[in-house]
């Protein structure tokens, strides 16, 4: 499926080649929500297919609102090893009760991804139950974000760019490079239907879990196979829109992705049908409203001054609020 037009995949170079490393990258981000659209019911698909192109441009608002925000930050990740050991016993999934044990300050610094869908889950319940276009694409969109980033090995990790193992830039090796390189032609994204979530928080919840069992293996592999690879054949050059970078050689990435055993094609395969899933449990308990009636609706001009507004932020050439990745 091609679904970017050329003024926007030159729009992608320049992201890639010029900000920071985000979590799965603006390539990954954007291509997640694109193809989850395609696991929706026909009751759905009739407006979310309408504008795939806003819910996969826009499911990297998140990343340029870090720009913007202070309180951004900590909405994409969790450094669940602050806690103690797997499977984290002393960490209430509750927010409230997290912050009655440990400080709001606390929970804050170490990220609040699984919370943060769930707030964006009831937002989206909400803009359904109303029936209000803007609210339920841009809370699609941006629900999307979160619920890829809690896919994120290294998003639930201390160790989250291997700042403290000296790997640092693994983090967007992972969620950029891979993809950027394989995903085109090697990864499978026809995965089914979207289902229902009787039990939203659990799920988050077992996805970052998830994340955080295989942060070390994702550490370990790289580490091992650094040794393997000279310094000239683990890094190459490569031109891109005339702009000569620096990065993982192909033959390292593809070593890498196999000692993974896809893994980053099965957490990008994990997080379509997650977000497919959100999207379509917040139109069940909304009451499943018909949407036909808002194929025709536009964004206003107050959400197109929003849209600029936030681009305009990003490409300030400003510094983000907040930790980089």
């Amino acid at each position: 499926m091609k679904f970017l037009a050329r003024s926007t995949s030159i729009i992608f170079l320049l992201a890639l080649i010029n900000a920071p490393a985000f979590c799965w990258g603006f390539f990954g981000h954007q291509r997640i929500n694109y193809y989850a659209v395609f696991l929706l019911p026909p009751e759905m698909m009739v407006l979310y297919k309408k504008n795939i192109s806003f819910l996969s441009e826009h499911a990297v608002d998140p990343d340029k609102r870090r720009y913007a925000v202070k309180d951004e930050g900590p909405r994409h990740f969790i450094d669940i090893d602050v806690y103690g050991k797997y499977p984290f016993p002393d960490l209430p999934h509750r927010y409230d009760s997290a912050v009655a044990k440990f400080g709001e300050d606390h929970v804050k610094e170490n990220g609040i991804v699984p919370w943060h869908v769930q707030t964006m889950l009831y937002r989206l319940t909400e803009a359904f139950k109303a029936k209000d276009f803007s609210r339920i694409m841009k809370n699609s969109a941006e629900i999307g974000h979160y619920l890829a980033d809690a896919h994120v090995p290294l998003h639930a990790s201390s160790n989250h760019n291997g700042q403290l193992t000296n790997q640092k830039g693994i983090h967007g090796f992972w969620e950029s490079r891979v993809p950027e390189l394989l995903a085109e032609k090697n990864f499978d994204f026809f995965i089914g239907k979207a289902e229902y979530i009787k039990d939203p928080g659990k799920f988050i919840w077992d996805r970052v879990l998830e994340s955080s069992l295989q942060a070390d293996s994702v550490l370990t592999i790289e580490k091992e196979l650094t040794q393997q690879f000279s310094e000239d054949k683990k890094f190459s050059f490569e031109e891109r829109n005339g702009v000569v970078i620096r990065q993982y050689s192909s033959a390292f990435t593809i070593a890498f992705d196999k000692a993974l055993n896809n893994m980053v094609e099965r957490r990008m395969r994990q997080s379509i049908f997650a977000i497919a899933s959100f999207w379509y449990t917040a139109w069940v308990n909304a009451g499943q409203p018909d949407l036909k009636g808002l194929t025709k609706q536009k964004f206003s001009e107050k959400d197109a001054k929003e849209f600029e507004e936030l681009n305009g932020k990003w490409n300030s050439g400003g510094k983000i609020i907040g930790r980089e990745e």
